[in-house]
Parts: C-alpha cells; sequence; structure tokens
C-alpha cells in the first residue's frame, strides 16, 4: 500500500536521501525545505510523486503554516519524518530571544507533529531524528537563549526531542506511533562536514532506518521508544529522560514557548 510521508528538511542529506528512496518504493512524498530552489532542484532530481512545501522552520508561524498549508491539500497524513536539524548557526538568537537550535531542532517539530495529528491515522507513524549525542536540558537556556556553545545545545536539543517524543506516546495509547531514531553516528551530512570536518559513513545507513521506523512493522509496537541505530536496536536514551521532574519540566518549557 503506498503512503503519504512528509521529510522536513529533505533537500540535501539524509532528508533527501530518504525521499528518493521512498518515492522509489512508490510512495508519496512531501517535501520540505527553506529554499525554494533547492525544493525545485530536490523535486527534479527525484521525480515521481511529490510535492514541495517552502517553511523556515526557525520561526515558529512558518512551522504552523507548513502544517495548514499540508493540511489544505491532504486529509490523511501516513508518515511525518521530523528530520531537519541544525548544529552551527552565526546567530543563534531568533528575534524573540529563543535559541534558534532549540526552536529548529525541538520546538517546530512538536508543533508540527501536534498539528498534523489531525490527519495522521492511528496506523501512522511520526519519526524524531534523535542523536546519539544528549544532555540535560537547560530550561532557562531553552526558554530565554541564554548562550550555550553548538554542539551543548544540539545535545540538549535533541534530548528535549527525544523527552517529547515519549510524552506524546504516552498521550496517544492507540497511535500514531511515535519514536525518536539516532539514524547514526558521523554520517556524511553536511552537518557532520561543519561540525566535525570529516566526510562522514554511508548516508543510506541513516535513511534506510528512517524508513524502516516509518513504515516496518518491527517498529509497530514501539510507540514512545528511542531506536540507537549504532548499537542496532532500541535502547534507552540519556538517563535525564527517565527523570520525571526533568521531563516535567521540558514539557512545560516546550509548551510554553510553542503556545
Amino acid at each position: 500500500m503506498t503512503k503519504t510521508i512528509l521529510v522536513t528538511g529533505s533537500t540535501d542529506g539524509i532528508g533527501l536521501l530518504t525521499a528518493k528512496k521512498l518515492v522509489a518504493a512508490g510512495h508519496t512524498v512531501l517535501l520540505h525545505g527553506r529554499s525554494t530552489e533547492k525544493l525545485a532542484r530536490a523535486a527534479s532530481e527525484i521525480g515521481g510523486k511529490t510535492e514541495t512545501y517552502t517553511a523556515d522552520l526557525s520561526d515558529l508561524e512558518q512551522t504552523a503554516a507548513l502544517a495548514d498549508a499540508i493540511m489544505a491539500k491532504h486529509d490523511r497524513l501516513d508518515g511525518l519524518i521530523n528530520n531537519a536539524g541544525v548544529l552551527r548557526l552565526p546567530n543563534p538568537a531568533t528575534p524573540s530571544g529563543v535559541d534558534a537550535r532549540f526552536v529548529v531542532n525541538t520546538l517546530a517539530p512538536y508543533l508540527l507533529a501536534q498539528r498534523l495529528l489531525q490527519i495522521i491515522p492511528k496506523t501512522g507513524r511520526i519519526v524524531n531524528l534523535s542523536s546519539a549525542a544528549q544532555a540535560p536540558v537547560d530550561v532557562d537556556a531553552m526558554m530565554c537563549g541564554r548562550s550555550l556553545d553548538h554542539m551543548e545545545a544540539y545535545a540538549q536539543s535533541k534530548l528535549a526531542l527525544t523527552i517529547w517524543t515519549q510524552e506524546m506516546a504516552a498521550n496517544l495509547p492507540t497511535g500514531p506511533v511515535v519514536v525518536a531514531v539516532n539514524p547514526g553516528s558521523l554520517l556524511a551530512s553536511k552537518m557532520v562536514k561543519e561540525g566535525f570536518g570529516v566526510a562522514g559513513n554511508d548516508l543510506s545507513i541513516g535513511a534506510d532506518i528512517l524508513i524502516k521506523a516509518t513504515l516496518d512493522e518491527s517498529f509497530a509496537g514501539k510507540s514512545g521508544a528511542y531506536f540507537d541505530n549504532d548499537s542496532g536496536r532500541f535502547a534507552a536514551p540519556h538517563s535525564s529522560a527517565q527523570n520525571a521532574d526533568h521531563r516535567h519540566a521540558v514539557m512545560a518549557a516546550i509548551e510554553k514557548l510553542i503556545s
């Protein structure tokens, strides 16, 4: 059965390759990016059944508008792959003073998932691109943009993403499935090249696990789980994700920031 799947950040890297593989398998893929030119190139490169949607996920108004644009054209979305993310930004503070790295990596995916739940069936999937890099969240820094270095912000934002994955799954016991996935460390993405100065490993390692998480039956009963592709198994995320007080503080901050 062919499905309709949104892949955020699908103009390059893991997102682009994931979209290519999904379209090659006969699915309809909604491509997202910040640049209309890059989206047009990606759609041309991929061919097949695609649609393009432009939005800057560091802007929550644009994120909400993205969800609305998709719902205006579709009454069913089988999969949401929250792939878009950032590691380095020259100026991480948004005009409202929030750290844009948290906005892109944590808040925008949450807002997108919440709004699109209206058209995601119980059998659908929400797949969040997490990371092996996870660290306890400095809620004050997330709330007011207090300075963090790029890796601190990235690791904290990815744990926050993993925490809301758990919480959303708990609130949706009958589905859709919501999972967090570390696609693999040091894959050959632009982010890895920028952050670590290495060429990286085969991107298919990441694309294939994102597709498996979105479509494969092995993920069907795993809502709220974290899959670590470095070890090839479901695993526990950073221990702070198991701390109820920490989870509640992170979720309170997320809800406040998107309201």
